[in-house]
Formats: structure tokens, C-alpha cells, sequence
């Protein structure tokens, strides 16, 4: 749609996390839509400020602000950003304490441009057009209210305006909002000001893992071969042929796709688990490599069950591997503290999952913002598609449900 108006240029400001970034940036190139970077920074529910990362710098500072947030390291309610390659927009009529910075401005919508008549003009000299986009019409509009309702755990009757995003942010022509602020010229010229100096960009092609465990390529090669070799005798005995063959050959290909480095890694949190006695299981394609066997991150024999490797990586195969390794509930957080420990918070992250509304779950999520009684919801959830054409009201959930299917629900951590 953005691509219809004409729009030149769009900003994904989510509220405190940035997890759509790399999507939506690959979406506005395809589309010709120069993407900016940045966040909106929340505190239960109240918007204190949007960042707008001038570049792939000011975006990391972003995200380590949030992170900082969220270890409950700093209070965002309370904190003032410093940021050094970031512009900060704070929501038009708050209260701004200080001078505002040279990269700190006022973000005021088309909607709010009548107020600015009782502003003073050296004030608008630090204002910007902010036009949010959190809906796409009416009833994506209500839509969201509904989700809102569900978010707050709230009937939908008791939701309030500051819950939910206000009715104009929708999409707008450009030249509508140009005509609200044709007498605030300079409000103009910021806003083309902080979108022709600020980009980001991100490398899609290169392997983001760690290149190296012993500080060069050549070494890890080295010691994976010593490893392994030990494996072999430790899996096989010392006069197994075949055995050796096959670590020869899974070796060279390691090497020659520059690898070793995660084998090793692999093997280093296998090497703490066992001997903090943690039982742990390796599963999936890793499980045909003889490697992974000797280095005892898989107690799956390759051999004796005729795995092939080149099923878990060969030379034409351009994705890194991935072991599947489950631990009891008992011992999972002891390995991930010892991970993010011994490679450090920077270089370490835990895997996460957007889970989406789907089937039954949406209509028992509506049913409660609704109103309806626990035993009318649980007889709708088991059966929703006769249920849904009985009154006015379950007519409407379900009209609710086709729009909410596959929206966000939680998220949660995958591995």
C-alpha cells in the first residue's frame, strides 16, 4: 500500500523490541521504499520517546538500550537517552524537562496541527511530522481495540483511548499531510532532514557465527582433527579403517566450508555439560556426521546405521549446520548461563518464536473480551464453526477471529 501512495520513505518503530527490522528492511528495498530504523520506548503502555537510528550504529545503540531495559539494568521511565547516532522524537504536549538537543525533536501529527497556532515559533523549529501507522482502515482499527482488550486481559466495553492507538493512524497521502503543515514549513524541512540523513542496511548474504574458537581458522582445523581422532579411538578402538575414512573425509569438508569453529563450540558446551553430569540428547541431521558422534555431541553411530553425511552438510549445501541438543528442564538454564558466560552477552542470544492466534484459542480469547460466560465460551471453543451463527453476538467473534488469524500472540523462547 505504502508503494501505491508514493511513499518515499517509512520507519518500523515497533514498541520495545525490533525483532521485525530485518523482514520489513528487505521489504521497502524490494519495494524501492528507503526503510528507516528504529523503536518505540514504552513504559506500561505510555510513550516516552521514538528513536530513529541514523544508521546500522545508531540502531545497535537502540537495541542496547532496550536490552539494558529489559535486564531490569536501568529504569526507562526515569532515564534520559544518550544517544550518539540516534535522533529521540517525544510525542507532541509532554512535558520535555530540558533544552531539547541538537538530535532531539517533537513529533506532532496532521491531526494535531491546529494546536500549533499557541506555539511558539522557536519551538516548531525542533518539530517533526510523525504519522504512526499501527492499522489499515476501520476494521483493522477495531480489530486492534479487540486486541488491545485482550493484551489488557479487560472487557471490551471497560477499554480505554490511552490503551489503544488513536483512530488516525492509518495510512495518509503525502500531500495531505503536507497541506496541514503548509504554514510550518520548518516542520517540513526536519522531517526530510532526519529521513535524507539517517539509513540502515543489512547484510543478508554472510554467516553471522563465530569464525573462530582458538583465535584462527588454521587451529580450530588442528584441534577438531585432535578431537576427533581422539573420538575415533574412544567410539571405535584404534584399528578401524572405515571409521577413519569417513573422519577424513567429514574433516576436509568441515575445513573447506569453514566450519570447524561451530563443531567446536558445540563440543566445548558438551564438554561443560557432562561434566557438571547433564544428560543431554543430540538429535536431528547432526546425528550423521561421525564427527559430532566422536566428539560425543550425538550418541547416534553413523556408521552402523548407514547415515549419510552429506544429509547434514556437503559442499553445495550454503546454510551453516544445526544440532538439536535437549537437555532436562532440571539442567537447561546451568548450560545457558555457562554459554552466555563463556562467549559473552554480546555474542550470545536465545532463540525466539512469534506464536501466532490461530483456531480455537482466538474465538475462547474473544469470547472473554466479550463477555460471554466461561461455560458459553468453552462450548463455542469446542465447536466454533456451528456455534458462530447462533446469535448477534457469536456472529461477531467470529467475524473478529477471520481477522485476527495469524496475528501476533506472545512471544517466547524457542532455544
Amino acid at each position: 500500500m505504502a508503494k501505491n501512495l508514493n511513499i518515499e520513505a517509512m520507519a518500523l518503530t515497533d514498541i520495545n523490541n525490533s525483532s521485525g527490522m530485518i523482514d520489513f528492511v528487505k521489504e521497502c528495498n524490494n519495494a524501492g521504499i528507503k526503510p528507516l530504523g528504529g523503536m518505540e520506548f514504552r513504559h506500561k503502555g505510555e510513550l516516552l520517546f521514538t528513536a530513529i537510528a541514523n544508521n546500522n550504529s545508531g540502531f545497535e545503540e537502540i537495541n542496547r538500550l532496550i536490552s539494558a531495559v529489559n535486564f531490569g539494568e536501568i529504569n526507562i521511565k526515569e532515564t534520559h537517552p544518550q544517544f550518539n547516532n540516534s535522533y529521540v522524537i517525544f510525542p507532541f504536549g509532554r512535558d520535555i524537562p530540558h533544552k531539547l538537543k541538537e538530535n532531539e525533536f517533537i513529533g506532532i501529527k496532521p491531526s494535531q496541527a491546529l494546536k500549533l497556532h499557541s506555539y511558539k515559533k522557536q519551538l516548531t523549529n525542533k518539530m517533526i511530522v510523525s504519522q504512526p501507522i499501527t492499522f489499515h482502515d476501520q476494521k483493522t482499527f477495531y480489530l486492534h481495540k479487540n486486541l488491545r482488550a485482550i493484551d489488557n486481559n479487560i472487557l471490551f466495553s471497560r477499554l480505554k483511548p490511552e490503551m489503544h492507538a488513536a483512530a488516525d493512524e492509518h495510512f495518509m497521502d503525502q500531500k495531505q499531510v503536507l497541506r496541514a503543515f503548509e504554514n510550518y514549513p520548518q516542520i517540513i524541512d526536519n522531517s526530510k532532514k532526519i529521513i535524507s540523513s539517517s539509513e540502515i542496511s543489512f547484510d543478508y548474504k554472510s554467516y553471522k557465527n563465530k569464525h573462530s574458537f582458538t583465535g584462527s581458522r588454521y587451529d580450530d582445523k588442528i584441534l577438531l582433527k585432535k578431537l576427533s581422532l581422539d573420538g575415533l579411538k574412544y567410539r571405535y578402538g584404534s584399528k578401524n579403517k572405515i571409521a577413519l575414512r569417513r573422519v577424513e573425509s567429514e574433516l576436509e569438508i568441515i575445513d573447506k566450508l569453514g566450519f570447524s569453529s561451530y563443531f567446536l563450540i558445540t563440543w566445548d558446551i558438551i564438554r561443560y555439560s557432562m561434566s557438571r553430569g547433564f544428560y543431554h540428547v543430540g538429535r536431528g541431521s547432526g546425528a550423521n556426521s561421525i564427527i559430532a558422534y566422536c566428539l560425543r555431541i550425538t550418541d547416534v553411530d553413523p556408521i552402523k546405521l548407514d547415515l549419510y553425511f552429506e544429509r547434514f552438510l556437503n559442499p553445495r549445501r550454503s546454510s551453516p549446520p544445526d544440532f538439536d541438543i535437549d537437555y532436562s528442564w532440571k539442567d537447561r538454564d546451568e548450560v545457558q548461563d555457562y554459554i552466555f558466560k563463556r562467549y559473552g552477552r554480546d555474542h550470545t542470544a536465545l532463540l525466539g518464536t512469534s506464536v501466532t492466534f490461530r483456531g480455537k484459542s482466538i474465538y475462547r480469547e474473544l469470547g472473554k473480551v466479550h463477555g460471554l460466560p466461561k461455560s458459553e465460551i468453552d462450548v463455542l471453543t469446542r465447536n466454533p464453526s456451528t456455534e458462530t451463527g447462533k446469535n448477534s453476538l457469536t456472529r461477531h467473534i467470529h467475524e473478529i477471529a477471520q481477522l485476527m488469524t495469524d496475528f501476533p500472540n506472545q512471544r517466547s523462547i524457542h532455544a
